[in-house]
């Protein structure tokens, strides 16, 4: 099992990484791919160094699954020679996620559709992950109606200039900015670049993926996504209007019975999600259920996840690993 990490060197690359060892990946022969810059370092995995290669000298290598964490341009120029030689590409860029043809997974929810043939699968957003996490379970018994969506995201959603950038800040050093402002100390509304209606693509990613993994484009999301000063994780408030009555005690119940989410709805002994206690763990983390009293079949919930390891390098992995499990690689 040869399995080529493209973009080895940075931040969703390193969790990968580090996930591999974790949860005893298979792993026969790692390629670790990285920029120019980086081709001829040396990385530890699993007690042994391995050189980094360029992404060309990676094809030739015939890995079995290569997960790219790169950028949308590499993935579109690379994922189709690697498809082509019967690699199996799991893309956590933005590159292939709409693309009618490609598979859009979220393990838990959508890995039933996987098959050998699929050659090209799309990892989704990070916001979108964790939120369509709590949304399926709700989806399937009750039907979802309408979301309304704020993110507080995590810097490390950015990339690593970003996580100098506060960190000079913080320390009153002035460097190069990730951000057209500030970050330390400051929210800014702002992920990824505008759109001509005035949402974001990062708002229309959340938009178009939730519609395509539930399967339902008659799901209405509104989303504002905002990035916060935070390191740990992605957190969410979601309003979820629903199409038939409910019962908190049910929602909770459905929602604690769910593979992969973590229930934190104690506010009375001020247990609830946070990206500080999320951060390097696979969970979803889900609390501050509450009925909307302004709407009829609305509740309220509040949404927390690790958006470099479930948001990322966990999802791309569990995609791998179902692909192993099931004989499709």
């Amino acid at each position: 099992m040869k399995i080529a990490i493209v973009g080895a060197t940075g931040l969703v690359g390193n969790v990968m990484l580090s996930l591999l060892e974790e949860r005893n990946f298979p792993v026969t022969e790692l390629i670790p791919v990285a920029s120019e810059k980086s081709v001829g370092h040396e990385i530890d995995f699993q007690g042994k160094k391995y050189t980094i290669k360029s992404i060309d000298e990676a094809i030739k290598l015939h890995p079995s699954i290569a997960i790219f964490s790169a950028g949308g341009d590499i993935s579109l120029q690379y994922a189709p020679k690697f498809a082509e030689i019967g690699t199996t590409v799991i893309d956590n860029s933005s590159a292939w996620r709409m693309d009618p043809d490609k598979k859009l997974i979220v393990p838990e929810i959508n890995a039933w559709s996987l098959r050998a043939a699929d050659k090209i699968i799309a990892n989704p957003n990070c916001s979108t992950i964790q939120m369509v996490m709590a949304l399926n379970p709700l989806h399937k018994k009750y039907g979802v109606k309408r979301v309304i969506v704020s993110t507080y995201q995590s810097i490390t959603g950015t990339g690593v200039k970003a996580v100098e950038q506060l960190a000079n800040e913080s320390a009153g050093i002035k460097g190069e900015m990730a951000y057209p402002y500030q970050i330390h100390q400051n929210c800014i509304p702002h992920c990824d670049v505008f759109l001509e209606n005035g949402y974001t693509k990062e708002e229309m990613k959340l938009i178009k993926e939730t519609n395509k993994i539930l399967g339902d484009d008659s799901i209405k999301v509104s989303a504002t996504a905002v990035r916060v000063p935070v390191m740990g994780g992605h957190s969410e408030s979601v309003n979820v209007e629903l199409n038939s009555p409910f019962e908190l005690t049910d929602i909770r119940r459905l929602l604690s019975e769910t593979e992969g989410i973590t229930l934190q709805d104690q506010p009375e002994v001020n247990n609830y999600p946070m990206p500080f206690y999320s951060k390097d763990k696979d969970a979803v983390f889900v609390g501050r259920i509450r009925r909307d009293e302004s709407r009829e079949n609305t509740l309220n919930m509040w949404i927390v996840s690790d958006n470099l390891r479930k948001g990322a390098a966990t999802n791309a992995l569990q995609i791998a690993e179902y692909l192993i499990k099931n004989k499709l690689v």
